[in-house]
């Protein structure tokens, strides 16, 4: 197969194959653990019922060398995002509320004087671990152009969907050995399934930070989101850490935390109160790490108290996943700044031989709305069809595409233009389709679509202490597969399907 083309997809298969392919994905989908809560107003205190995910029903197409890249660069990008992270003047400068991006964006400002609030007071953070996941599109500006690995942001954040997309690799796997997909496409080969054992590194990750603490009886605390209903996808790393780590976790929103969280004053040891719910008779337990899947969206801060809620978490000497300061680094204004000339070279070794080819090459165009006076702005006008403007927001739904730019500038006042970034269109490959299986279908319910889909590499590190250093690994990939005629990619957020990768070369 010619290195500038993929090939054209889905296979074909007649109905009665299709419907058996869609009942085997949907039933391995619920036996193992690929599943979502369903929609409801409030979700009940104890689930009753469960569907499966949104998934693709055959592996997509991706080229293996591109693949290969996005593995490779993660680990430039695990180091350059933990000293980004460890630069305090740089993120001040980028993401502060007295010359950044938090004077005009209001949910960036809160977090940057939470943190320095901390520093006031001369609370650091002893260490920092990250789960972090990097994601990509293929960029085919031309037909018959080798398609080319270009980054779509870096999330330090909640990175979700690591739990799921191994069970969705495995999925695909099973349908290969269960029925040959009826020997529909030579490229469908075992050898061009590549696995994924993403639950296992992001629970290391974890477990790493959780050592470094130093005291094994603590647990590690996962903040969460009211009403999750990705919930499952968390609760594999739980059970990651109880049954290969025997590290136990404690799953609290920032409302319960409120109640239970408290500070020990002379150590600023965090500890939650959780009598007649703990082993032994125990009224409160230490916590070692907290890791963030909430907290990313203003929408998890409603009130001030939840704001001092993580101020207080923050104020502790557990390890954060992220700390502020690294949830601030996954900013889209830090991407956009770092692309700048001489900037990348304060982070990471200019004699890297990544730096001039392919991390720079993996980067889009983009610029802040915000330089030089109104260039920014009118710049953004002039290449509207071929932009997408960016908030300093996570979660799906944020962007501003194309033809929507010009009249959303019309409307966006000076003072906010700091917030957004403006990046250049990925232009995806062309011809690419597959079918998708959302609950609730039956078997007909696979719909054929020509589709984008977008890669994400995990990864996790460690970092800070007296000496900086970073420990970090590549540990799985994701990959979410939408109809080409949705802009946003969350899964979450109801736009894409869980897909996995068969690599073509």
């Amino acid at each position: 197969m010619s290195s500038s083309s993929l090939p054209q997809w889905p296979p074909e298969v007649t109905d009665e194959q299709r419907e058996a392919l869609t009942l085997l994905a949907t039933t391995y989908a619920l036996s193992h653990g690929l599943v979502y809560l369903p929609p409801a107003e409030v979700q009940p205190p104890v689930p009753t019922s469960v569907i499966h995910a949104p998934l693709a029903l055959f592996p997509s197409p991706f080229p293996r060398k591109q693949f290969e890249l996005a593995r490779r660069l993660q680990r430039t990008y695990n180091v350059l995002y933990a000293r980004v992270a460890m630069d305090e003047d740089f993120l001040d400068r980028a993401m502060g509320a007295e010359v950044g991006v938090g004077r005009v964006d209001q949910f960036t400002g809160h977090l940057w004087r939470i943190w320095n609030r901390l520093r006031d007071q001369g609370i650091t953070q002893p260490r920092h671990l990250g789960l972090f996941r990097s994601d990509y599109l293929l960029h085919q500006p031309e037909r018959g152009q080798p398609p080319q690995l270009k980054q779509v942001e870096f999330n330090t954040i909640s990175s979700s969907f690591g739990a799921l997309s191994q069970n969705i690799a495995k999925l695909h796997r099973h349908l290969l050995a269960k029925t040959e997909y009826y020997n529909s496409s030579p490229i469908l080969r075992i050898e061009n399934l590549p696995a994924n054992d993403t639950i296992a590194g992001l629970a290391e990750g974890l477990a790493a930070a959780h050592k470094a603490y130093g005291s094994p009886s603590a647990w590690i605390l996962f903040v969460v989101q009211n009403g999750e209903r990705n919930v499952f996808d968390q609760r594999w790393l739980e059970y990651e850490l109880l049954e290969k780590h025997s590290i136990r976790v404690i799953r609290q929103t920032f409302e319960q935390l409120a109640a239970s969280a408290e500070i020990v004053p002379t150590s600023r040891i965090l500890r939650l109160k959780l009598p007649g719910l703990l082993p032994r008779g125990a009224e409160s337990v230490e916590i070692s790490t907290i890791y963030f899947r909430a907290g990313y969206t203003p929408n998890d801060y409603p009130t001030a108290a939840h704001y001092e809620t993580r101020y207080l978490l923050e104020s502790s000497i557990a390890i954060k996943c992220p700390s502020i300061q690294l949830q601030l680094a996954g900013g889209k204004k830090v991407q956009e700044v770092l692309t700048r000339p001489g900037i990348l070279e304060r982070f990471v070794d200019p004699q890297a031989a990544e730096l001039d080819g392919d991390l720079r090459s993996s980067w889009m165009g983009m610029w802040g709305l915000d330089d030089n006076g109104d260039e920014g702005v009118n710049k953004a006008r002039r290449e509207a069809l071929n932009l997408v403007l960016k908030p300093q927001r996570e979660g799906g739904g944020n962007n501003v595409y194309k033809g929507d730019i010009p009249p959303f500038l019309d409307t966006l006042p000076r003072e906010e233009r700091e917030a957004w970034i403006a990046m250049e269109l990925i232009r995806t490959p062309e011809g690419l389709g597959n079918y998708l299986v959302r609950a609730g279908g039956g078997t007909a319910g696979a719909v054929k679509t020509e589709v984008v889909s977008e890669l994400g590499i995990f990864s996790w590190a460690l970092f800070g202490g007296p000496d900086g250093a970073i420990e970090e690994k590549e540990v799985g990939w994701l990959l979410r597969t939408k109809g080409k005629e949705s802009n946003e990619g969350g899964i979450a957020a109801g736009f894409s399907v869980l897909d996995s990768v068969v690599l073509v070369d």
